[in-house]
């Protein structure tokens, strides 16, 4: 290769260098959590429901603000009152225009009105601010609603993430059998060989031995499908090289079982949820009522009037107006009772929701001790197998025991640290999902 070649080979090799060293950095927790937030589709439904509740609230805001409206308005008409008011509009009235032949048949007249109008609420029985009211529940409901589907994210990338871990787990102990079980075929050859072992026990063996890479090929294709979930809720393409990161592992969370009920009904995201859309109907139904109060506004207009586009004839008008529905057939007192039953409804779900949510945390809590309890209790079982296995190797290479023993020996350590890396993975779904009742899970306290 000559000195050009290499030069041009050394930025393609160098690219190529750097792409594998990112690749090899792989993803941590955090980050796959980083990229669900950023592709989840329930986020931008709860993201455009935030987006709603600002608009609503922008709205509201916009009742206390005076309305400009803009008219251009063209007549022809013959009309006797229309026409002798458009043309007095105009100040274009004579004395012959008072002719009782004229006003009663007059002759068609054009007219084109330009007006401004300005039109400013002063005062509304209280609709605007309960609007408002209503509108900034809206937004906090709907800011706990994301809060609430964040957390459900986050616990699903933990149970993805933690699952590819888990399966890696998995194919260390299926490597481990295999290499157990390569040993045992050369100890029965070896014993065979020596008169000192049957030829069933070699058969036997290597029988172990090939169920043993099974489950190796199995354990691999696991890891391959825990890779694909973890790309699914991460939104990578299934075929883009991925590498994890660290496992992680959540605290148990501290406190009593009625400790943590309490922490629950204030950290809780569904619960303040609901607190938010309970006021929010609240705002709802004080807005139905206000409807029954005056309403005061302020009207500023100005008139130009001519026969064609022009601004010669000017007029103003200025009048505070006070509307007072006395009597609407009871329509009011109906909206204010459907807003008190809605009120009323969200009230008792929200009982329902903190009933439910003091259960979830009591179940978890148990289940998260137990899973505790349940990885304690398969180390011990790793310790013994181990243990018992050693002991039926050393008296079958004396000669002393059998293949079925050594077998058997062999599976039940192999079960038994296959439940460990079981147990494990458990201990951190229920921790994590103990977090989530309580309502506290978030990637920064994992």
């Amino acid at each position: 290769m000559t000195l050009s070649a290499v030069h041009r080979f050394l930025p393609v090799l160098a690219l190529a260098l750097a792409a594998s060293t990112a690749a090899a950095q792989g993803v941590d927790f955090r980050q796959s959590v980083e990229l669900a937030l950023k592709q989840n589709p329930q986020l931008a439904v709860t993201r455009s429901r935030i987006e709603q509740a600002q608009a609503a609230l922008r709205e509201a805001e916009a009742g206390r603000l005076p309305r400009l409206n803009l008219s251009l308005t063209a007549t022809h008409t013959n009309d006797p009152l229309a026409a002798f008011g458009l043309k007095l509009a105009q100040e274009r009235i004579t004395a012959a225009d008072f002719n009782p032949v004229r006003l009663n048949d007059p002759k068609s007249i054009n007219n084109l009105n330009t007006r401004v109008e300005l039109l400013w609420p002063l005062y509304t029985g209280g609709q605007v601010d309960s609007a408002l009211a209503q509108a900034r529940a809206l937004i906090e409901a709907a800011q706990a609603g994301d809060a609430a589907a964040r957390q459900q994210l986050i616990e699903q990338v933990l149970a993805a993430y933690q699952g590819v871990h888990a399966a890696r787990a998995q194919v260390r102990v299926a490597e481990q059998s295999v290499a157990a079980a390569e040993e045992h075929v050369r100890v029965a050859q070896r014993l065979h060989q020596q008169g000192m072992a049957l030829k069933s026990d070699v058969l036997s063996a290597r029988v172990q031995l090939e169920e043993a890479r099974l489950r190796l090929a199995e354990a691999n294709n696991g890891v391959a499908a825990a890779l694909d979930r973890l790309k699914l809720v991460t939104g990578r393409a299934l075929d883009e090289p991925l590498e994890v990161g660290p496992p992680v592992m959540p605290t148990l969370l501290a406190g009593s079982e009625q400790e943590l009920r309490r922490q629950a009904l204030t950290a809780h995201a569904e619960i303040a949820a609901l607190r938010r859309q309970i006021e929010a109907a609240a705002a709802a139904a004080a807005a139905a009522r206000a409807a029954r109060r005056p309403q005061v506004s302020l009207m500023l207009r100005q008139d130009w009037n001519d026969k064609g586009i022009g601004l010669d004839a000017s007029s103003q008008t200025a009048a505070a107006v006070l509307n007072w529905t006395a009597f609407d057939g009871e329509a009011t007192r109906a909206r204010v009772d459907r807003a008190e039953a809605a009120r009323l409804e969200l009230t008792a779900r929200l009982r329902q929701a903190e009933d439910a949510i003091g259960a979830q945390v009591a179940e978890a809590r148990r289940r998260a001790l137990e899973a505790e309890a349940r990885v304690s209790a398969r180390e011990l079982a790793v310790e013994l197998a181990e243990e018992s296995l050693r002991l039926v190797r050393k008296r079958y290479e004396n000669a002393m025991g059998t293949m079925l023993e050594l077998v058997s020996a062999q599976a039940q350590l192999d079960r038994a640290r296959s439940e460990l890396v079981v147990a494990r993975y458990e201990l951190v779904l229920q921790r994590a999902a103990l977090m989530r009742a309580v309502g506290v899970l978030e990637a920064d306290r994992i």
